[in-house]
């Protein structure tokens, strides 16, 4: 399988195709179970993977193909993933190209017959969704970072699960209102942490523009080093314009990402200091993937609540001498 990895984009595209015509065409999966069987959902996203499993519970088995620290921008298809695709009772993606390398496999998937969706793009009417400021004419993806906009995807996964699972439809629906619930308190909670940051400081710098959606549902002014997509990395103009920007701001903290190297954000913090103005790292924050199992972060409400305690704590620490013994 590493012999394949390596091989050039256009003809990794053409091998992929091939394996997803021969599993979808020669019958190699039996797309036939029984009432008692689970529907085999397969998630490509950890956010995702968990989105399903919150909606679905113990009545559907979820398959995630990109764990912890994983970038979606980046990641291509392996063999073993075409072949759970083409097993797979329903495709799950975000769609809005986060998963760029992977869009002809989802293209030809569902042109077999595959049923699939595309979260971000189907859930989502446009009047919600905010531009790329990268790439005319497109979305930006990432609309997990606003909850009450996940609460929507969370319905919509429900329909999903339903159309392929009618005998527990209403049980999906069911559990959908519930989490939708759970999220809609969750962003209230939210808002009540970020009050401890005064206004003029809630500015948020990361290691790319995963955060834009965060920063319209929670009051922050976004920047990120690299753009919405980590498909090309970031120049030195690009840092010493970040640079300036937070030493003009005398910003306290900038933010690495679980998903993407620190020497970015590091070389950025450099740049700072060469300006006159120290600027710390103020954390870890989850963008594109969730934590690893065990910690606070491995669930999507952990993990919002993560990224908010960390932002928070570092752009509003409080005095030691003001902390209870």
């Amino acid at each position: 399988m590493s012999g394949l990895l390596r091989l050039p984009s256009s003809l990794f595209r053409v091998v992929m195709m091939v394996i997803v015509s021969v599993f979808l065409w020669t019958g190699c999966v039996d797309g036939e179970r029984s009432e008692n069987d689970n529907p085999r959902v397969v998630a490509t996203t950890s956010i995702l993977a968990d989105l399903v499993r919150s909606v679905g519970g113990d009545s559907v088995s979820v398959e995630g193909l990109m764990g912890p620290g994983v970038d979606p921008h980046l990641y291509k298809a392996s063999e073993g993933d075409v072949t759970a695709m083409a097993s797979a009772d329903l495709i799950v993606y975000n769609g809005l190209d986060l998963e760029g390398k992977m869009t002809d496999v989802f293209a030809e998937m569902k042109q077999r017959g595959q049923p699939t969706t595309a979260v971000a793009r189907e859930a989502m009417p446009d009047s919600l969704l905010l531009s790329s400021p990268d790439y005319a004419g497109n979305f930006d993806p990432h609309v997990w970072m606003d909850a009450q906009l996940w609460a929507r995807a969370a319905r919509h996964v429900s329909n999903e699960l339903a159309a392929i699972d009618t005998a527990r439809a209403q049980y999906y629906r069911n559990r959908a209102a519930a989490y939708a619930d759970t999220l809609n308190q969750l962003d209230v909670e939210l808002k009540s942490m970020i009050q401890r940051v005064q206004e003029d400081k809630r500015v948020l710098i990361t290691s790319h523009d995963a955060f834009r959606y965060f920063g319209r549902a929670y009051g922050f002014e976004v920047r990120g080093l690299q753009g919405i997509s980590t498909a090309s990395e970031a120049g030195t103009a690009d840092v010493q314009n970040l640079a300036t920007f937070v030493a003009e701001r005398e910003i306290p903290a900038i933010f690495v990402e679980s998903s993407i190297p620190r020497r970015g954000i590091e070389a950025v913090r450099e740049a700072v200091r060469a300006k006159g103005f120290d600027v710390a790292i103020g954390g870890t924050l989850y963008g594109d993937a969730l934590g690893s199992p065990g910690t606070p972060a491995e669930s999507y409400t952990g993990m919002l609540r993560s990224n908010v305690k960390t932002v928070t704590t570092a752009l509003s620490p409080v005095p030691a001498d003001t902390l209870a013994p």
